[in-house]
């Protein structure tokens, strides 16, 4: 067995443990964040039948995805980094899931692609919640604001939120605040929850857990 598929399993086994111990209705989709990693890493998951995979840059997906999304209609890609609107066609094109909505100028240009492409997306409005300026995502005071302008003004199929929680913080409770916030909106979905601390996440609600040094180990340069 694979090294990637054997903490796939193992990572798999905890979240189930924990949702039962909790009783909590939902299991959260892994995404299993492929970036860095090659496809021999990568093979093992998708020929145990995993298919959410989580990329960060447009390039290097293409490279690694392209060929293998054609031939595989099962797979999905989740584009969790930051994207640039003048890369938004590609992004349609590629990914199935993009997590990092965060301008009224993306959602225009992903509403345009959608349509020339005839393609629809599902999509996290990515959300500032620490109100860090080096970070993307809209801040809480505007959310209500850039839901109502992506779904009635431009009808994008927004799912849910997602948030990145600031470093040494205690994320619960930013995941806390992003709940409320979903629900709020009548949003079922939240992308929360990375290697560090999917288990707070999975208490707080998560529906889409990001995890790349747990399933693949060590990141690659």
């Amino acid at each position: 067995m694979h090294s990637s598929e054997q903490r796939f399993e193992s990572i798999k086994e905890k979240i189930k443990e924990i949702c039962n111990k909790k009783q909590l209705k939902t299991v959260p989709e892994i995404i299993a964040v492929s970036k860095t990693f090659s496809m021999k890493d990568i093979l093992p998951l998708i020929e145990i039948g995993h298919f959410h995979f989580g990329e960060n840059k447009i390039q290097e997906a293409e490279n690694k995805w392209q060929e293998i999304k054609s031939k595989d209609k099962n797979l999905k890609l989740h584009m969790l980094g930051k994207l640039q609107s003048n890369k938004a066609k590609k992004a349609v094109l590629l990914f199935d899931y993009i997590h990092s909505l965060d301008s009224a100028k993306l959602a225009t240009k992903i509403n345009q692609y959608q349509k020339e492409l005839n393609k629809n997306l599902k999509l996290f409005i990515q959300v500032n919640l620490g109100e860090e300026e080096q970070k993307s995502g809209i801040l809480l005071n505007n959310l209500n604001t850039f839901y109502n302008f992506c779904v009635k003004e431009l009808s994008l199929d927004i799912i849910g939120l997602m948030c990145l929680p600031p470093i040494n913080s205690d994320s619960s409770n930013y995941f806390k605040i992003l709940k409320k916030a979903a629900q709020d909106l009548k949003l079922n979905h939240l992308s929360m929850g990375m290697s560090a601390d999917y288990e707070e996440a999975i208490l707080n609600g998560s529906t889409h857990l990001r995890l790349g040094t747990l399933i693949f180990g060590k990141r690659k340069s």
